[in-house]
């Protein structure tokens, strides 16, 4: 929509198809139903691509400044979040209903629920054959997304295309998606589930070690929150995480400090900092099963290892939750073979990739959105008048 709008406002005649039945499903959905439609810190460095600096153009030609003029033109209320994610004050769909405004503004052509069978290049021009009719077009934009969420309708259908057309695909992975373990290594930890709390979450090695500072919940099957979520698109599969249960804290100094002359429990001291059940639960997989000794009784070296542990539990997940439960698909149509100011595939004129189909992958927290609106728009700006 946003770069069916953007051509049709400058006058292409513009003929938009989506397989769906009902539009935008993941705009409505997102945010809890409220969309978190951009985030004001938005720069390349939150992206994750082969091609690192392929989005620093469009990023810089459509910012997030851009997009909250034009949702604040179309009288949509919104607030900041933390970490400067954007939201709408009350339903998602004042996102779609202004998209589809935009969209009219350019006299832009609908055909829905209406799926594509094929597209074929036929010398100076592209046929499409879409439910029963075919469409010639001398320009085609592949804004169909990525797999995840498939119960929405998400396909692989670009990268299909765009390997039908002999563009170099990476290949495609769920991000942005829980973490799972093997269920007789997880199950002493999955009656946790439900419990959340502060991490420090790390994964790879040297130089490109990454690092986030997030909430975690603890799942039947794993972990999830955004610190697992964010983590997920740089973990990949054998590769063990790091997590820092007490991160901002010397723990060893404080269970040291605490320690004299203190009648209390393990668990309970520990249950000042934690939530009770996730004290009990990870003092009884501790060597020894301190959690019911007194504190004063302890040796200093055990509470040292205990809080190198909690500092620093390393587990390597057994996989992920897949495209079901993810909210985006790493990986897409190789970004060496786009043109970054335009989206367009450099060996085949006229044919345009955009959005989660492309190889750039956002953090959670607004990024991937605008990506969305960047990269359609730069493709909008950049067809060509027949």
């Amino acid at each position: 929509m946003m770069a069916a709008s953007v051509a049709g406002q400058r006058g292409l005649r513009v003929v938009l198809i989506d397989h769906a039945q009902r539009l935008a499903e993941k705009i409505r959905i997102s945010g809890g139903g409220r969309c978190n439609f951009t985030n004001i810190g938005t720069t390349p460095a939150q992206f994750i691509s082969q091609n690192p600096h392929f989005c620093r153009s469009a990023l810089a030609g459509y910012t997030p400044r851009d997009f909250i003029d034009l949702v604040e033109r179309h009288g949509i209320a919104w607030h900041e979040k933390h970490r400067g994610q954007l939201f709408c004050d009350e339903s998602s769909e004042a996102i779609i209903r202004m998209l589809e405004r935009e969209c009219d503004a350019g006299r832009v052509s609908w055909r829905m629920p209406c799926p594509v069978r094929a597209i074929a290049r036929e010398a100076d021009h592209f046929s499409v054959k879409a439910d029963g009719e075919s469409i010639e077009a001398r320009q085609v934009v592949m804004a169909t997304g990525g797999m995840a969420i498939p119960q929405l309708g998400a396909t692989d259908f670009a990268l299909k295309v765009a390997r039908q057309f002999g563009l170099k695909v990476v290949e495609p992975r769920p991000a942005l998606v829980p973490l799972t373990f093997d269920a007789e290594h997880w199950k002493p930890f999955s009656a946790l589930s439900g419990v959340s709390l502060e991490v420090s979450v790390r994964c790879g090695q040297g130089r490109s070690k990454t690092m986030f500072l997030e909430d975690l919940l603890f799942t039947h099957r794993g972990l999830s929150g955004p610190a697992i979520l964010q983590i997920s698109s740089y973990w990949n599969p054998g590769e063990p995480i790091e997590l820092d249960l007490a991160p901002g804290r010397d723990l060893a100094e404080a269970l040291l400090g605490a320690k004299p002359g203190n009648r209390q429990q393990l668990d309970t001291a520990l249950s000042a900092i934690w939530p009770k059940r996730l004290a009990e639960q990870w003092l009884a997989t501790a060597p020894g099963r301190p959690g019911a000794l007194r504190m004063a009784d302890i040796p200093d070296k055990t509470l040292r290892a205990l809080a190198e542990r909690i500092h620093g539990w390393s587990l390597t997940p057994s996989g992920t939750a897949g495209y079901r439960k993810a909210e985006v698909m790493r990986g897409g149509v190789d970004t060496r073979g786009l043109d970054q100011k335009t989206m367009q595939a450099k060996a085949v004129p006229g044919l345009y990739f955009v959005g989660e189909a492309v190889d750039v992958t956002g953090w959670l927290g607004g990024y991937n959105f605008q990506w969305a609106w960047a990269s359609g728009v730069a493709c909008g700006r950049a067809l060509q008048a027949a």
